[in-house]
């Protein structure tokens, strides 16, 4: 039979939460300005009427089909659709490439089905290094589309590769990510703002 080990529940909880504060307030101190540059992108992709694409693995394609998700539907509040892709969201679209092109061309594949010059790709990727991201970004580049990598400490290759790179502080998985949604929901903040009361995000 399993033993499980004693825990203390609270201690965890606040050594967890505690921790995903400082990350948080580490990357407001050391990457507001890459996430602001990021919004102007997103923003201005949106206002000449092209597209953002988004993708990663795991939680990181979670992370990507939320921020899509709130951008083709509604972030705080009510503005015009605007045009976002999950290209994980398809599952017999990535499981179809996957099979006949292998597992690391799923996202340069994707892109190069959906994306055009003038979008945008936003590549999540913790560590940095996953090749399918990785060529997924290639690709992107490729096709003349801007690319933003969100990444953790290190960056990986990631950072390198793409026109603006945000580095969370952090070499802990889910601290990464955490703050990845945080920081998507940073880029919507000011697309919200621009939308505001039906506005069309004109400057």
């Amino acid at each position: 039979m399993l033993t499980l080990q004693p825990v203390n529940a609270l201690e965890r909880v606040r050594s967890a939460l505690g921790e995903s504060i400082r990350v948080k307030e580490q990357l407001l101190e050391s990457c507001a300005s890459e996430i602001a540059r990021a919004a102007e992108e997103v923003l201005a992709t949106f206002r000449r009427d092209r597209k953002v694409l988004l993708f990663g693995n795991g939680g990181s394609a979670s992370d990507a089909a939320h921020i899509a998700a709130e951008w083709v539907g509604r972030y705080a509040g009510e503005r015009i659709a605007l045009p976002a892709i999950a290209l994980t969201a398809n599952a017999s679209e990535l499981t179809a490439v996957a099979n006949d092109y292998g597992y690391e061309r799923v996202f340069a594949r994707a892109v190069e089905a959906h994306g055009v010059a003038g979008d945008l790709a936003i590549a999540l990727s913790t560590s940095g290094n996953s090749p399918n991201v990785l060529a997924g970004v290639e690709a992107a580049r490729t096709r003349g589309i801007f690319t933003v990598g969100l990444t953790g400490k290190g960056g990986g290759q990631l950072a390198g590769a793409v026109d603006v790179a945000v580095r969370v502080p952090s070499d802990e998985t889910p601290r990464i990510q955490e703050a990845h949604i945080a920081i998507g929901h940073a880029l919507c903040e000011v697309v919200d703002d621009a939308y505001r009361d039906g506005g069309e995000g004109s400057a």
